[in-house]
């Protein structure tokens, strides 16, 4: 026990005093998880729209699809994402790999599939009458999908819980194109994952209790979104 309490007692301190570097580390993890969770939902949200309403041609391969992509391996998406952004490969110019940027875009191919898939089950578990009224009403694809996700927003705001929880606590992806530079490219996970490696257990317990604080802070709110629209 002496050790778990060794542990705990350096957890707390390092906690307690909370330094710069600790500071620009959370920050960091903030600004490129709620990037990364606003780019997959604007873009998933849509998606997942036009999947649980819509009846088209190529919605089963495309359903398939978004399905299997919630389920993407995250060093996987890293591994892409390297391919694309290395200096050889097709985006190479850009000059953007080992920086937050190609973490955003490598969180966001992750967090695209999970927002579309969320969204198109609360979307297609809307009631047939809704649903018949939406379709009814002649409204334009925009203006109908816009509603049917006013309807659905307690399955959406999910949609969105879940696209953060998928990003924050990520580690592969980001470990490929960040690089886990300090000062640079470090976030919670990687440096959770860098301090337990050197046998840093307060540190890596401490940046943990932050990492879970952080997604309950952000789940906390949109809950209480949720629970807000089911009153109105």
């Amino acid at each position: 026990m002496s050790f778990i309490g060794d542990v705990l007692s350096e957890a707390i301190r390092l906690l307690s005093q909370f330094g710069t570097e600790l500071r620009g580390v959370l920050w960091l993890t903030l600004v490129v998880s709620l990037l990364a969770t606003a780019i997959g939902v604007a873009l998933g949200v849509p998606l997942g729209t036009a999947l649980g309403l819509g009846r088209f041609r190529g919605r089963t391969p495309l359903l398939v699809a978004v399905n299997t992509g919630m389920g993407m391996p995250p060093v996987l998406a890293g591994l892409l994402i390297l391919l694309l952004l290395w200096r050889d490969g097709p985006l190479g110019s850009w000059g953007i790999l080992f920086t937050p940027q190609a973490m955003v875009i490598a969180q966001s191919l992750l967090a695209i599939p999970i927002a579309a898939g969320v969204t198109a089950g609360a979307v297609g578990g809307l009631s047939p009458v809704t649903r018949e009224q939406l379709f009814a009403l002649g409204l334009g694809k925009t203006a109908a999908g816009w509603i049917a996700v006013r309807e659905a927003w307690p399955g959406v705001a999910a949609a969105v819980a879940a696209a953060f929880g998928r990003v924050v606590s990520e580690v592969g992806a980001v470990l490929i194109v960040g690089g886990n530079i300090e000062g640079e490219t470090r976030v919670l996970t990687t440096a959770i994952v860098q301090e337990a490696r050197q046998a840093q257990f307060g540190a890596a317990l401490a940046l943990g209790i932050i990492l879970m604080v952080l997604a309950l802070m952000i789940n906390g709110a949109l809950t209480w979104l949720q629970l807000r629209e089911r009153v109105h």
